[in-house]
């Protein structure tokens, strides 16, 4: 006879947001002592973006778990001692150097079907090569130059090759230096013991599905196979072997699968107060978003000014485990100014108050300006709040 499998582990939709909360680091004392590195290792991926208004979305991404950590700490953890490399993940992202074996079928993938169908000129990808053996790291600019006026979205001859051995996993970005990538050969950049792209497609793919399903705590099929920019079908041949359960959420139209670990664990503790990046990896996928909180989000960023409802790089506020607004900041001088502040209610003025604080000194701003609430009876409330917060903080 067949085996008849087990019934999915049932969860109301409480249980779901508690247990992807704690998966994200956000429920719960922060492992303090694990610092940057065990953020990035929790998370298994933290996205990089150009847009800096508080500071560039990387950087919020453990600010928002730990607290106000100094930014050179930061950047320290992901650029120094070999830790990290970045590639292609969901976005561009910073990803700990244990991975490297698993994306060894996206960089055969790339080899097999150049990202761009521009033909170089002879002889500029050996050329790019060979510089950085001789050479040892350096940025596009160093390389020759990284625009040429030309095609390729004005990238130079030299940009594009080096862009294209990055994908193809010949070269390493090793760090950000004034944002530009910095890049070393792999051979020199990746430890030896995972230099190597002996796991198969299914392997790289089966690992990626845990560590999706390890980092968000419980999600659908969507959830789990965009973390890492899967296919659905891709998830479809591995998921059984990965090591995930199956669930059924409360209010979830399509299956689930969660974490063992997480269902095991007692879901309780600190809820964080804090402003987040429209990048961070607990909202970053619009619908899971909708679904866990009932909170709409969309990055308006690249949405023309006359049309943004929120604002330009408008932050998610987190308090009590929920969604309860949204502020638009930006900074003049050593005065965050919120351009746009958006509250689930009065019981939301204290937390933003909280969140708008504590990010100001993080960037080193003493003063607040609130510019427009709105529900306008919450502006002079959340402006009074604001000062509170700020006597409590420098006193």
């Amino acid at each position: 006879m067949t085996p008849v499998p087990p019934p999915a582990v049932e969860l109301s939709a409480d249980q779901a947001r508690r247990i992807a909360l704690r998966a994200q680091g956000f429920l719960g004392a922060p492992d303090r002592r694990a610092g940057v590195p065990g953020v990035l290792r929790h998370l298994g991926a933290v996205q990089l973006d150009t847009i800096s208004v508080l500071a560039r979305s990387h950087e919020l991404i453990p600010y928002a778990r730990l607290g106000p950590v100094s930014r050179r700490t930061v950047e320290d953890a992901y650029w120094s001692g070999g830790r990290t490399f970045e590639y292609w993940s969901h976005a561009a992202c910073i990803l700990p150097v244990e991975e490297w074996p698993h994306f060894a079928f996206r960089r055969r993938a790339y080899r097999s079907r150049p990202h761009w169908g521009h033909d170089l000129p002879d002889g500029s990808y050996d050329t790019v090569i060979k510089q950085l053996r001789d050479e040892g790291p350096l940025t596009a600019t160093e390389l020759g130059g990284a625009k040429n006026g030309g095609e390729w979205w004005d990238w130079s001859a030299s940009k594009v090759a080096v862009e294209r051995a990055l994908m193809y996993g010949e070269v390493v970005c090793t760090e950000r230096r004034g944002w530009k990538r910095v890049y070393d050969l792999a051979e020199r950049a990746i430890p030896d013991a995972l230099l190597h792209d002996d796991l198969s497609d299914a392997e790289c793919r089966r690992r990626l599905v845990a560590l999706a399903g390890t980092s968000l705590g419980v999600g659908t099929r969507g959830d789990i196979a965009d973390y890492h920019r899967l296919k659905g079908e891709e998830f479809d041949a591995v998921v059984a072997d990965s090591g995930l359960v199956p669930v059924v959420v409360e209010g979830w139209a399509k299956p689930a699968w969660a974490d063992p670990e997480a269902l095991a664990k007692e879901v309780r503790g600190r809820h964080r107060t804090t402003l987040l990046s429209p990048f961070d990896s607990l909202i970053w996928e619009r619908a899971r978003t909708e679904r866990i909180f009932g909170f709409t989000h969309r990055l308006e960023a690249y949405v023309p000014k006359q049309k943004r409802i929120h604002g330009y790089f408008a932050m998610p506020l987190l308090a009590g485990g929920k969604l309860q607004g949204r502020v638009d900041p930006a900074r003049e001088g050593t005065t965050l100014v919120a351009r746009q502040a958006s509250l689930a209610g009065p019981k939301a003025v204290a937390p933003m108050a909280e969140a708008l604080v504590e990010a100001a000194a993080w960037v080193g701003c003493t003063d607040i300006r609130v510019d427009r609430v709105d529900a306008p009876e919450l502006r002079e409330p959340l402006r009074t709040e604001i000062g509170h917060a700020l006597q409590r903080a420098y006193r």
